[in-house]
């Protein structure tokens, strides 16, 4: 099986607004093993919009501190902090499955690297393997973020091409809206197939919850549609914005 190391990268679309700066760590993880060190996408844009120490900094860091406390009991901290036109507006959001604790330990880590990776940037979004951390100086809540996106793909092929991305698209589409019939907006699900030495192709659809439903299912529907130009027969997959992202692999990446 081809590590997640070996995967192919396009996307990283990043709107020309205030999101001025974007960082991608995904761990390297093949089907049988543990993590091995991350690897690191950084993509700074040109513009950069300077802020005062004393104003919008000061509410930014008063708002990664806030996410902290926040986040990880639910797994997803939506907070804005200050008032125009210094406020910071910034959500955390953790893979359904992950502990508590380390879902803590990614808003810790992620709330202490984000603004050394994208200093003086009044908008930057930080993603891990596992969860995602986003912040700006415009209020997004509520709000489909599809310009913020990329995905990723392991290079081997299916033995039947067309069959198996029916059987991933039919897979994903059926989370996509059991998604939306939880509160969590997230879910994960088996389909029998015969491919690669495998008998489960494996599936996982999420949004961020603030949300509706059908904005959720709006979202994930059309990076499902997305899949025929990326990942089109691939035998793992994910396309990743910064309001939703699915995944799929042969092999058990999550847990129920």
């Amino acid at each position: 099986m081809n590590s997640l190391a070996s995967w192919s990268t396009t996307g990283q679309k990043v709107q020309s607004g205030n999101t001025v700066c974007s960082r991608l760590e995904l761990a390297t993880q093949s089907s049988h093993k543990a993590k091995s060190p991350t690897n690191s996408i950084l993509k700074n844009l040109t513009l950069r919009i300077p802020f005062s120490l004393h104003s919008y900094e000061l509410n930014l860091n008063n708002l990664l501190g806030n996410l902290y406390n926040q986040t990880p009991p639910q797994g997803f901290g939506l907070i804005s902090v200050g008032i125009s036109p210094n406020q910071a507006y910034g959500l955390s959001l953790c893979r359904g499955d992950v502990r508590a604790t380390d879902c803590q330990t990614f808003v810790n880590e992620a709330s202490s690297e984000i603004p050394h990776l994208c200093p003086y940037n009044k908008g930057a979004i930080l993603w891990y393997d596992n969860c995602l951390l986003k912040y700006l100086n415009t209020d997004f809540f509520h709000q489909i973020d599809n310009q913020n996106q990329f995905s990723l793909w392991n290079p081997q092929n299916a033995s039947n091409t067309t069959t198996f991305t029916n059987q991933t698209r039919e897979l994903l589409s059926l989370l996509a809206v059991e998604a939306t019939l939880t509160p969590e907006l997230y879910a994960v699900g088996e389909l029998d197939v015969a491919v690669g030495g495998s008998n489960k192709l494996c599936g996982l659809v999420q949004c961020t919850r603030d949300l509706s439903s059908s904005d959720c299912f709006k979202c994930l529907d059309g990076i499902i549609g997305e899949l025929p130009n990326c990942c089109n027969g691939k035998i793992g997959g994910r396309v990743v914005t910064g309001s939703c992202n699915i995944r799929h692999e042969i092999y058990p990446f999550f847990s129920f």
